[in-house]
């Protein structure tokens, strides 16, 4: 049987590691476009279903968290032995597939379980392909293509935003489900076929490494062992709290706070975060990769110090009045929150041997998303909801402000882990000659 794994000998080029990292992204786009769809959408559905902006919370949030990290974990240690194209390839079809079936949701219950299979399919998507990148691009450049990766996430919400706003006001909710769903399919097929499984440990000093088939306790007890990654996770979840808090509440916001109809805020907050995320997400892969070669800790304080930029910036979001001036101030906190991810994922991988790299990034998201994806959404609906009789549609806008309070603190857990980086990279350099 002919298999699609590169071979030891092989020497992979440049163009085609870069024709990989585009698909992958691909991957990615399809991934944000799914899982964003919702938030654009979720005013109109909140009308026909007779929904609470809990039950909002816990539709874009938790529920779909909770699957999404609890499974991710197994199938990243999957990941770790068998072929990731496949997993990558699968999971995509799945999770496109429920999104279709999003739109023949007749109640709440319905759409949850719904969105339950989107979070199941998704959990195969990243761990697999983080480590595929890892296997194709050397350490020294693998910050830039994570990256360059994560701009999936904000091409995602364009797109999910431009097309779900446009399909909502012409053809309904249902149907924007439907049609966002169905070329996901089409395309998981593309990529079994187009698309190469790397040789594990092909870019690194010691691809022996990648034979050992550590256990998911070994892998636990070694992460745990590395303080930078302990308190790296614990950022990047404080911080992925006041990212989906704001961008998962943004279309809400702007349709009852400043009165915009769902297409407009469709076709301005797509650019918006679109654009201004993945130019954030590229720059933080660029001057880390940069600034880092002299002084590793440069990896997360980067990522820190914009977190600290974003936080006036998200302040005047959310309280000047004046909608231009607000949709700037979205644009720009946008793109400085999203400088973190690639660099984030580029040193968790620099921690572990290639064997461990799926798995390290499953429980990297496990923390990202339980905390962030799954708290942050739900803390900001339960809060509204419970201000809602005194404060009305202002409601939203103080639930929304406690993001400004949190990014303290994904900031001072940042520049701890930075502080640590140098002595548990010397660390993880002896153990692995």
């Amino acid at each position: 049987m002919q298999t699609r794994e590169t071979s030891n000998n092989e020497a992979v080029s440049s163009l085609y590691r870069n024709y990989v990292l585009m698909m992958l992204t691909l991957v990615y786009v399809f991934n944000f476009v799914d899982r964003q769809l919702l938030v654009i959408l979720q005013e109109s559905i909140k009308k026909e279903l007779h929904l609470s902006d809990t039950q909002l919370g816990l539709l874009s949030g938790f529920t779909f968290a909770l699957f999404y990290v609890t499974l991710g974990i197994p199938i990243a240690r999957l990941a770790d032995k068998t072929n990731r194209r496949n997993i990558v390839a699968a999971s995509l079809g799945l999770w496109s597939i429920m999104t279709a079936c999003s739109g023949l949701v007749r109640n709440f219950f319905q759409l949850l379980l719904a969105r339950i299979g989107v979070g199941v399919g998704e959990a195969g998507g990243s761990p697999p392909a983080h480590a595929m990148i890892s296997d194709y691009f050397p350490p020294e450049k693998r910050s830039t293509a994570l990256s360059i990766y994560s701009t999936g996430i904000y091409f995602g919400i364009l797109t999910g935003f431009l097309m779900g706003g446009y399909l909502n006001q012409h053809l309904g909710w249902r149907t924007a489900f439907f049609v966002v769903g169905l070329p996901g399919i089409i395309f998981s097929v593309l990529f079994y076929a187009l698309v190469r499984e790397p040789r594990r440990g092909a870019t690194d000093l010691n691809p022996a490494l990648a034979i050992e088939s550590p256990s998911l306790r070994e892998v636990l007890k070694r992460l745990y062992a590395t303080k930078t990654f302990v308190y790296l996770a614990l950022a990047t979840g404080l911080h992925v709290f006041c990212l989906y808090g704001v961008n998962n509440w943004a279309p809400s916001f702007l349709s009852r706070l400043h009165g915009m109809k769902n297409s407009e805020i469709g076709a301005l907050l797509g650019p918006i975060f679109g654009i201004g995320g993945a130019v954030g997400s590229y720059a933080g892969g660029l001057l880390t990769d940069y600034f880092g070669k002299t002084d590793k800790s440069r990896y997360l304080k980067i990522p820190a110090y914009a977190i600290i930029i974003s936080i006036p910036c998200v302040t005047g979001a959310l309280f000047l009045q004046n909608t231009t001036y607000s949709l700037i101030c979205l644009g720009l906190t946008a793109s400085l929150q999203s400088l973190y991810l690639g660099p984030s994922i580029a040193v968790s991988h620099s921690l572990v041997p290639p064997s461990m790299r799926s798995l390290t990034s499953a429980i990297l998201f496990f923390v990202l998303n339980l905390v962030g994806l799954g708290f942050g959404p739900l803390t900001v609906g339960v809060i509204s909801d419970w201000l809602a009789p005194s404060l009305g549609n202002e409601s939203l806008r103080w639930a929304m402000s406690i993001v400004i309070v949190i990014s303290f603190g994904s900031t001072t857990l940042f520049l701890i882990a930075a502080n640590k980086l140098a002595v548990d990279l010397r660390l993880t350099s002896s153990t692995s000659q």
